[in-house]
């Protein structure tokens, strides 16, 4: 998932989040589901920053003669 797909993501929990409480439902009534959903998202969002590193791999190292 890209960065700009994240920051969708958030703004559609967050929007969702506070639409639910608007509309009246207790956060106790959240509760069991933030919990349920904490792990998958912590997983999307920590890969979404690991997957970007496998393109910076170093070079390897040149060796050097001596002449």
């Amino acid at each position: 998932m890209t960065t700009s797909n994240m920051g969708l993501v958030a703004l559609a929990a967050a929007t969702i989040f506070v639409g639910a409480l608007w509309a009246g439902v207790p956060i106790a009534g959240l509760a069991p589901l933030l919990i349920l959903l904490a792990c998958p998202l912590m997983m999307m969002f920590m890969m979404s920053g690991m997957h970007g590193r496998s393109h910076d791999r170093v070079a390897p190292r040149e060796e050097h003669t001596h002449h």
